[in-house]
């Protein structure tokens, strides 16, 4: 490869030569614009695979071609030679077009993500935070970036939530990058090593991308593979999951001086109120103490923060997601006031356990970003003790039931299937019915919500949290999380309540 540039980056070679592009989706645009005023100096011609050939693209790519600029319209493979491939996270690594790029590159040549090239083209003082899960990491992101700003650092949330990383370091405006970072973003890089490194879980997912579980878990992984290389980084990981916990297992089983980074355990086994100094002996942690406060202990140091009571987001998983990104600010230089007020500060995301208003005295909650059965296993007890009303419904993901009808049984006074997922979720959750906890059923997400409304009294929870994709009704998760909020307005205009 050829030499750095001047001024230290942290990996961004003199000339990146000839570059190829996979997918002009968001992070693909972005690539583009950033290498296109670069095209004649250090990049000396640019390939872009763009997919479908539809209007809006084809406006899009308008003037882009030139003599070193070429656009290549439905692409299943490539062919051509290049010593540079930027992927988009849409393009799975086993897929024809990904691996018919690999074959076009030299010896050292990579095909690497977006959220890689962002990391190389940074300046070498900015620090990266960068956050990782199946579930939990939006939250997690914005909370980090939230509590950076406000002890007084200069921070910004990218990746899958905010602006693109590369579009974030052409800005060049912050001192610490909160990157959510995807198993589909993970899986192409090779040199990225944040400052601080979150894995909050790691449940089974997005299969029909990484094929098979180990594939899914080694992209996640990839996030904590680089951080020897990086002076003073910490590994922030969520103990209270299985498959986390085995890691931190394995990173502790390896000797301080050869494993090159720190690492922040946050709960144990038991849950977040679980210490793990004295459980396997670590020397940091990320705890709730038996007084409610959240607690980080970092570099022989343990920070008082805010009593769990004194969060905004509820539930336990958002502890947990509180705690780690607590750890990660603490970790890359935030003072512990500054964490303190951002903490009590934050509110809720939307569509993730969102205040969505009151209907005849019924609160209504709106978390429709829950598409999997592991987010709304932790919905259901956000409101301990009491039970919500729950809403499940929409596209089936096929996967399976056993655990959340067990866990209905536990945490919820009622159930509500609707929408296209009816055939299987009715069957299975039917029978709940002769153990106390009512079943209801409807077609549509609006007949569902009045059938909710119908079993509740006043004092009652109400939550959509469907554990499917929302394909059946709506384009997206947000879309359909609006239309709920949109649906509690109306009835709540009706009854004048």
């Amino acid at each position: 490869m050829a030499a750095g540039l001047e001024g230290a980056r942290n990996a961004a070679p003199e000339s990146l030569g000839r570059v190829l592009v996979l997918g002009l989706g968001v992070s693909g645009k972005a690539v583009v614009r950033y290498l296109l005023p670069q095209v004649g100096s250090r990049v000396s011609s640019l390939t872009i695979a763009a997919g479908s050939a539809d209007e809006a693209t084809r406006a899009w790519v308008e003037g882009l071609r030139g003599p070193s600029v070429e656009v290549r319209f439905g692409c299943e493979t490539v062919e051509g030679a290049w010593d540079l491939c930027v992927a988009s996270p849409g393009i799975s690594e086993f897929g024809e077009l990904y691996r018919s790029a690999q074959a076009c590159l030299p010896a050292d040549g990579e095909v690497i993500s977006e959220v890689e090239l962002a990391w190389r083209e940074c300046p070498a003082d900015a620090r990266w935070v960068a956050v990782t899960g199946t579930n939990g990491k939006t939250t997690t992101t914005a909370l980090a970036a939230h509590l950076l700003r406000a002890a007084g650092i200069e921070a910004c949330a990218v990746g899958n939530i905010g602006d693109t990383c590369i579009n974030a370091v052409a800005a060049g405006t912050s001192q610490v990058y909160v990157a959510e970072v995807s198993s589909y973003q993970l899986a192409s890089t090779r040199r990225f090593a944040p400052d601080a490194a979150v894995v909050l879980n790691i449940k089974p997912d997005h299969l029909n991308w990484h094929r098979t579980h180990e594939n899914y878990a080694a992209a996640k992984w990839k996030v904590i593979e680089n951080l020897s290389r990086r002076p003073g980084a910490v590994a922030v990981l969520n103990a209270a999951d299985d498959e986390v916990r085995a890691k931190v297992r394995a990173v502790k089983a390896v000797p301080d001086e050869q494993r090159g980074f720190a690492y922040v355990p946050v709960g144990t086994a038991a849950g977040p109120g679980g210490d793990m100094r004295a459980a396997c002996g670590s020397a940091n942690a990320a705890f709730v103490g038996a007084d409610g406060v959240l607690r980080v202990a970092l570099r022989g140091q343990e920070i008082e923060l805010v009593s769990v009571d004194e969060l905004q987001i509820k539930g336990e998983h958002n502890v947990v997601n509180a705690l780690a990104a607590a750890a990660a600010c603490l970790a890359v230089g935030a003072d512990a006031e500054g964490v303190r007020a951002g903490l009590r500060s934050f509110a809720p995301l939307e569509h993730r356990i969102e205040p969505a208003g009151t209907v005849g005295g019924v609160a209504c909650y709106n978390d429709s970003k829950a598409t999997n059965v592991d987010a709304v296993l932790a919905a259901l007890t956000a409101f301990a003790p009491a039970k919500p009303i729950i809403m499940l419904g929409g596209r089936d993901k096929g996967t399976d039931l056993a655990p959340l009808v067990d866990a209905c049984r536990r945490h919820a006074r009622a159930v509500v299937c609707f929408g296209e997922s009816l055939p299987r979720f009715w069957p299975a959750f039917e029978r709940l019915g002769a153990e106390g906890v009512p079943v209801a059923r409807a077609r549509h997400m609006a007949d569902a919500f009045d059938a909710a409304l119908d079993l509740a009294q006043p004092g009652d929870v109400v939550l959509l949290s469907p554990a499917c994709a929302s394909f059946d009704e709506f384009t997206c998760f947000e879309e359909r999380g609006d239309a709920f909020k949109a649906l509690v307005a109306r009835r709540a205009a009706q009854l004048g309540a």
